[in-house]
This record gives structure tokens, sequence and C-alpha cells, in this order.
């Protein structure tokens, strides 16, 4: 396995005719080491929007929840063992927590902590000031403007996992971009999991859906690592979500375990639909949010302490008239500012929001929601935002244009993110004494300097006069979106993996699949 950092490559003949603007893009997105940045550390404050009063308030009610409503942990008895000698009242499969327990077990978990990737130069820091992004989780179908929707494949998959590798501004790898679903239920995680390993050499997750599946994930990882530093190092996440309204069902748990007794990090995250899984007031939803959080959280702390997690989120609404689950609106938007506000005062690492949408097509009507939430999500302080990138239909579909649409806009957000250096060059006093009164900056020496690096540049975006854009075929932002992956793809080539530890990846693979019989649900 190669752990050199990358080098960028030479530009081909044929690019460097273009000329300056492709060029200079180049530079400026992927930098000396061939591409973006591992992650972003923020460099502008969280938005706290509730007073102690009222944060307090939500805590106690959450305490409330979890005193005298409990929380049941089904079919897993060995998670009821911890809960009992923790001194948590267990009754049957329900549990209730006494005001302040759940807070003390967390004590033990870390505030932050590095996911290594195989490429060093790659690994993420996910807590305190760092923010991750991720691309969207889970999707069964794909889409795209050529074939229109359909069933995900492992070619769909491994194309994402390649496009993610690609962007400079995407930092992991991410984990069930999409359903392969012309691969068995119970063998397509060893493809998934293949897949990121062999096609990117950034961070990544792992499966969830069964203990097994999950060990599988982790010991894949090893034969990357090797199991000593595996065991002192996370290298894999597991998402994992509570079976809202206050439920955590085995699969879950056995899998939340597994990863911690593994030191690996759990992603803890209630789905709350409001009015459906949780109350339609925010406030309510919040703190069963807190609630149920906290629980999986102190879970991974009983099973390994120590062991890192992440306290995750994924509020959203729905159309009470129809039923139907609504994305990126603003009661979860501005919730998520609470949830961060909360997280910080557990001292655990962050995940929430994401480029959320309902829009069945890459639109503005998608855009507008992503956006709402993404900056949600920058603004609360999440740490790990997964679903960056992709995220359409209602998280039903993972859209090719979309996926480039929602990476530019990341690439948009490292610059919001940076906030406002000030330094003599930034306040250009010698740029006003050159220009003088009346005259124009265009030429002086200080933008000549500065340039080439002074403003974010889009992928994607036509800023070309109108009668250029006409003449050119006035495309809009997803036809120019459809090509842009498509260049990505044809232009895509795999980061080095040792041959050794690739034999030994499929090696594996072959052994777990012959097993077992082919199942499909």
């Amino acid at each position: 396995m190669s752990n050199a950092a990358e080098t960028s490559p030479e530009l081909p003949p044929r690019r460097r005719e273009r000329g300056g603007r492709n060029a200079r893009r180049e530079m400026r997105s992927h930098g000396s080491k061939g591409h973006g940045r591992p992650y972003i550390v923020r460099n502008i404050p969280t938005y706290d929007i509730l007073s102690e009063d009222n944060l307090l308030r939500i805590e106690e009610t959450a305490d409330r929840i979890l005193a005298e409503i409990g929380i049941e942990f089904r079919d897993d008895p060995a998670a009821l063992d911890h809960w009992k000698r923790a001194g948590a009242k267990v009754d049957g499969v329900l549990v209730k927590f006494e005001p302040g327990m759940l807070r003390e077990v967390l004590k033990t978990a870390p505030a932050s902590f590095t996911q290594h990737a195989r490429n060093p130069a790659r690994s993420v820091e996910i807590g305190g000031k760092s923010v991750v992004f991720s691309p969207a989780y889970g999707s069964p179908f794909v889409m795209d403007l050529d074939k229109g929707r359909r069933y995900g494949t492992i070619e769909d998959f491994r194309n994402f996992v390649k496009l993610a590798q690609s962007s400079p501004w995407l930092h992991h790898s991410g984990g069930t971009i999409c359903e392969p679903v012309d691969v068995p239920v119970n063998k397509r995680h060893l493809d998934m999991v293949y897949s990121h390993i062999r096609y990117s050499d950034r961070a990544f997750m792992g499966s969830v859906t069964a203990e097994s599946r999950a060990e599988d994930s982790i010991d894949m990882a090893r034969i990357v690592f090797g199991d000593a530093f595996v065991d002192r190092n996370c290298v894999i996440l597991g998402n994992v979500n509570v079976n809202s309204p206050l439920v955590w069902d085995g699969t879950m748990t056995l899998s939340l375990r597994a990863y911690a007794r593994a030191n690996q990090a759990a992603v803890v995250v209630p789905f709350i639909l409001g009015g459906a899984m949780g109350p339609v007031t925010n406030a309510g939803a919040i703190a069963q949010s807190l609630a149920e959080t906290m629980a999986g959280c102190a879970l991974t702390q009983l099973e390994r302490p120590g062991a890192p997690v992440v306290f995750g989120n994924f509020l959203s609404s729905m159309s009470l008239r129809s039923g139907s689950p609504t994305f990126g609106t603003p009661e979860p938007a501005i919730g998520s500012m609470v949830i961060g506000q909360l997280a910080r005062r557990l001292n655990l690492p962050l995940r929430c929001s994401g480029n959320f949408t309902t829009s069945k097509l890459p639109d503005a009507h998608a855009m507008n929601e992503g956006t709402m939430s993404m900056l949600a999500a920058v603004h609360c302080g999440a740490n790990f935002i997964l679903h960056s990138a992709g995220f359409l239909d209602g998280l039903l579909s993972m859209s090719y244009e979309k996926f480039v649409m929602d990476a530019d806009f990341c690439g948009a957000l490292h610059t919001y993110l940076d906030g406002v250096r000030i330094d003599d060059n930034q306040l250009a006093l010698d740029a006003f004494r050159e220009v003088g009164p009346g005259s124009h900056f265009f030429g002086c020496a200080h933008t000549m300097q500065n340039y080439e690096t002074a403003f974010w540049d889009s992928e994607i975006a036509d800023n070309e006069p109108f009668e250029k854009w006409e003449a050119a075929g006035s495309s809009d932002a997803a036809a120019r979106a459809n090509r842009r992956w498509k260049t990505t793809l044809a232009e895509y080539e795999a980061p080095p993996l040792d041959e050794a530890i690739d034999e030994a990846l499929q090696d594996f693979m072959a052994r777990r699949k012959a097993a077992a019989a082919d199942a499909w649900y």
C-alpha cells in the first residue's frame, strides 16, 4: 500500500493549450498535492440562538423523557446488561435513566478524533473546528439527465466513489452512496467497502445492516491498516439510526457496539420526521433527539470507554396534508442551530444536516432547499456533514448532476468558512496609493499579485455575457453538470493500492461470499 502523498500530475498538452482559466482553477482547487484540503478548519464562529435558560429547559425535558418514559432496547440482551451494570432501571426491554446519568457516562467519549485514510494526506479530523464534507448516503435509486431514474447498481456506486475522489471540495468517500441492487443484500456490503478502498484513498464508512456486516467492514479495514493500528486508531465509521420514537432495535445496537468494541466510530443519528416519528413542534423534536442520541452515544462508552463517537442529528418535517416527508425546510434548519449548542455542551463531535431536498430534479427547488440545510449545518457547528452531495427526491435518488452541483457549492463553502483574513496584503493600502481616487484596480500591482487566488471560481457556473452564453447553446446548470460528471469519470485515475493488500481484500471477499447463499431481501 502506498501512503505517499500524491503530487500534481502534469497537465496534458490539450489542457495547457486551453489557457489561463482552467489552469488557474486547477491550481486553486487542488493545490500542490493534487487534491483539495483534507478538511476545513472553520474560521467563523458558530451561530448560537438559544439562551442558557432555554437550553436548560430542553435538557430538562430530555431528562424527563429518559427518566419518566424511557427508551426500549430491543433484541440485544447484552445492551440491557450494560445498562443494568451502569445503574439504569431496566424493565424487560424498557430502560429508564436518572437525570445526569448519561452525561456522566459520556465523559469518556473524545471531543475530537482523527479518522485515518489510507493516504495519510487525506485523513480527517472530526470535532473541534473541523468540517468534513461527505457524499449523500442510502438512496435505492440513481438518476441522471440521460437515463432518468432507475435502481442503483454497483457500477453506479463505483462511479460516485470516483466522483467523490475526484472532487477537491469533498473530504470523505462516504458510505452507502447508493444501494447496488444488482448485488445480493447479504453480500453487497463487501463490494461497497472494497469500492471505497480500491477507488478512493479517502476515509470511508462501513456497513451497519447486520452485526456480521459491520464486523466484515472492520475486518476489511484491518487488512488495509493492520490489526494493531486499527485497535489504536479510528479508520472507519458506522452510521446507525434510532428507530424513533424512543426505540433502539438490535440491528442497530449490535452494529453500534461492534464499531465501539473495535475502537471505531459510530455516528449516532435519530431520524425524526416531525408529526410522524416525533412531535410537530421543533422544541419537542429537539428534546427527543437529544434523549435518543445521548442514549446511543453512551452505549458506545459502556461497550468500550474512550471509543470515538459522533453525536448525530436528522431533524426533518413532513407535509401534514399528505403525510409525505419534506426536506430542506426552515424548521429543521433552525433546529440544527440548537442541536449544535447541545452537542457542544456535551463536548461531542457533531454530524448534522446536509444538502437536503424533496425536488425530483436538479433544479432551483433542489438548490434552494439544499442551500438552506447546508448553511444551517455550517452555522450550527457540524463537524461531519453527511449528505453533502447528490441528495435528491427526499433521499430516494442519488443524482449525478446534483452531486456535481452540490460539490461545487461545497467549494464555495470552503471560502465562506475561511472568513475574512486581516493582514497588510488583505487591507491593500498599497493598492489605494497606486490607484488613487477615480481610477480602477483592474491592472494594479496588488490585483496582479492576488488575482489567481482572490475569488472562488465555480466549475459549473456560467459567468460569460448573455450573448456568448446564448451562442454556446444556452445550457443551464444541470446540463453543465451533466457534461462535468462525464468528463470527470472519463479522466478519473484510481489512486495506487498495494497489490498484496488488494489480493488479501479480494480473497477475504471471496471467502465470505462463498460461505453463504445469495439473499435478495
